[in-house]
């Protein structure tokens, strides 16, 4: 019974840094995941803005495309 317990605990320390090692790179995913819906969503807002100031109703009818000198 001794030589169990002697070789599970040498097997502790390769657990522990396996199970660091998954909480890790799990909490990369989720922030890489997370960034990148965050993206998105900026990318949307973003669009949505622009279409809305190149639309005829909010600058009048081409109004944003008449060059002035």
């Amino acid at each position: 019974m001794a030589g169990f317990l002697f070789e599970a605990g040498a097997l502790l320390p390769s657990i522990g840094v396996g199970l660091l090692f998954w909480f890790v790179i799990r909490a990369i995913l989720r922030a890489d995941r997370r960034e990148r819906e965050a993206e998105r969503q900026a990318d949307r807002d973003f669009r949505a803005g622009v279409d809305r100031k190149d639309s005829p109703e909010s600058s009048g009818a081409g109004a944003s495309n008449v060059v002035k000198d």
